[in-house]
């Protein structure tokens, strides 16, 4: 992790003008630590009476959210749709995914379908605790990963931290690199301010399914494939 530069990473929807952390005071800064404490407790006791394997409808325990990389983690509903669209993408057991900053879908995944072989790309190394399905990722380098990472995925999810372009396009080199050519299904989840770049890099349309988050954001999120979903996650919209 560089320690000149912090970089929001997950499930985010800033853009890179909100880059300037703001000064608190020390009082904020208190009940700012109190709050994520008490957020983290009640991570800790969802963990100890979480169920395993097969889908039940619970949420899934997860690290909580860290204010100062501006996470934001998808609802409940979003995260289990994902998770079984890419489910029913992988065409064998042997088949791999990759979640590129979405930490809350590879947590579903691994909840609800223990046995797929899902790879985690994350900025934040809290998530270390997942072993070997995580490999830290910054997006400004984009092609820095294992060579075995190399066009091996069937599937690879993004969601890119910053609605910008200069972002989109290096995680567009990315998803490039970790996809095999003409074979693998791509799903972005980002702002629909990003719809026109979506299509233009990756040949993507967006579907009538709209991710949410558990905070209320007030950017517009879409979900876009590269593949017809036909009548899951609402299908592609046409184009008026």
């Amino acid at each position: 992790m560089e320690e000149e530069q912090v970089k929001p990473q997950n499930d985010t929807a800033f853009t890179e003008d909100d880059d300037d952390p703001p000064t608190l005071s020390s009082h904020t800064l208190a009940a700012l630590k109190e709050f994520l404490q008490q957020q983290q407790t009640i991570t800790d006791q969802t963990a100890q009476t979480d169920g395993e394997g097969s889908e039940t409808g619970e949420k899934v325990a997860l690290i909580a959210e860290d204010w100062r990389l501006s996470q934001f983690w998808y609802d409940q509903l979003t995260a289990e749709t994902v998770a079984n669209e890419v489910h029913a993408l992988l065409s064998n057991p042997s088949s791999l995914a990759v979640c590129i900053a979405c930490p809350t879908l590879y947590a579903y995944i691994k909840k609800i379908y223990p046995s797929v072989n899902v790879q985690l790309l994350e900025y934040d190394k809290r998530f270390e605790q997942y072993g070997s399905d995580f490999t830290f990722y910054d997006y400004n380098k984009p092609e820095d990963l294992p060579d075995q990472f190399k066009h091996a995925f069937q599937v690879v999810v993004a969601d890119p931290p910053y609605l910008s372009q200069e972002c989109l396009e290096k995680v567009a080199q990315t998803i490039s690199f970790l996809a095999i050519p003409g074979k693998s299904y791509v799903l972005l989840l980002t702002g629909d301010v990003q719809k026109d770049r979506a299509a233009e890099l990756l040949g993507l349309h967006s579907c009538g399914f709209r991710p949410q988050h558990s905070s209320k954001l007030g950017n517009e999120f879409r979900l876009f494939t590269n593949y017809d979903p036909g009548m899951r996650l609402g299908g592609w919209e046409l184009e008026k």
